[in-house]
């Protein structure tokens, strides 16, 4: 994902999360930060660090001034760590200076932010490492939470990851479902050539498949980009690398884990494509304070 080309639609995710946090939805109450208002003159000013409380791989550093700068433009970072970080319980990311009011503003959406995409980019770093020394590199999936694909693709790739397709509009992937209704796996490809011919479309295909023989069917018709492997077994994706020879890309898909993503990359697929890195991956302990 080139995160210049979801400018837009990552800056509307920030409004919102803006939105959420000082709007009433319901207009009943005046819209705004109650608890700083009443608390802080609007002059005075104070500083504030980001804490790392876990060891792993900072990201949302970029996000976190963005969020800021929509706040308050006058607020200012100082920035000692970067998106890509390894980082150590302990270790200060940055500091904000300005309005007190502003910054207390900002904290939670900032955090919130920074959390989860710290807690992605650490996981999908940890399933890169997993694979070091094989062809394979680690794809996510379109398992992100419903309005947030961006702000998650983009911590993927802090992490080491690869983007895979954005929507169901950039690709086109044929999964098995696809494969069922159009009566098999020659009758998908072609009704999709067919499609792509009329409508002038130039887009990759990718065809999920589920037995060595449907690999076959897909080699003896072609018009693909990548042949994908679902639930198969380390030994039955060496068979079918070694089936396709290169001709195409491949992937791995299905239930992999940490435990046995590595012997899945030994038989020498492309990409193995990890819904969990996404799905299921915790926030990483951050906090923001003054001093």
């Amino acid at each position: 994902m080139n995160v210049s080309h979801y400018r837009s639609q990552i800056d509307h995710i920030i409004d919102l999360a803006i939105a959420e946090d000082i709007k009433d939805p319901l207009n009943i109450i005046a819209k705004g930060d109650h608890s700083a208002l009443a608390c802080f003159p609007k002059s005075k000013q104070t500083r504030a660090r980001l804490i790392c409380k876990a060891d792993g791989v900072l990201a949302g550093v970029e996000l976190a001034q963005w969020v800021a700068h929509k706040i308050d433009p006058t607020l200012r970072f100082e920035v000692f760590l970067y998106d890509r970080t390894q980082i150590k319980k302990g270790d200060i990311a940055f500091h904000i200076h300005g309005e007190e009011r502003s910054i207390l503003q900002a904290e939670r959406l900032i955090l919130n932010f920074m959390q989860r995409m710290s807690g992605i980019a650490t996981n999908t770093a940890r399933y890169v490492k997993a694979v070091e020394g094989t062809r394979t590199r680690i794809l996510d999936t379109r398992k992100t939470t419903p309005a947030l694909r961006a702000i998650e693709k983009w911590a993927v790739q802090i992490g080491g990851g690869v983007n895979y397709r954005y929507g169901l509009y950039d690709m086109i992937m044929l999964k098995d479902n696809h494969v069922d209704f159009c009566g098999g796996v020659s009758q998908a490809i072609l009704a999709t050539k067919k499609y792509r011919e009329e409508k002038g479309l130039d887009l990759r295909v990718t065809i999920e498949t589920r037995t060595l023989d449907e690999i076959r069917e897909v080699l003896n018709t072609g018009h693909v980009n990548r042949i994908m492997f679902d639930n198969f077994t380390p030994e039955m994706v060496r068979e079918a690398v070694a089936l396709v020879g290169y001709r195409y890309e491949t992937e791995v898909s299905g239930g992999i884990t940490l435990d046995t993503i590595q012997e899945y990359a030994k038989a020498g697929p492309d990409f193995i494509s990890v819904g969990a890195i996404t799905h299921s991956s915790g926030s990483l302990d951050l906090s923001l304070k003054s001093f």
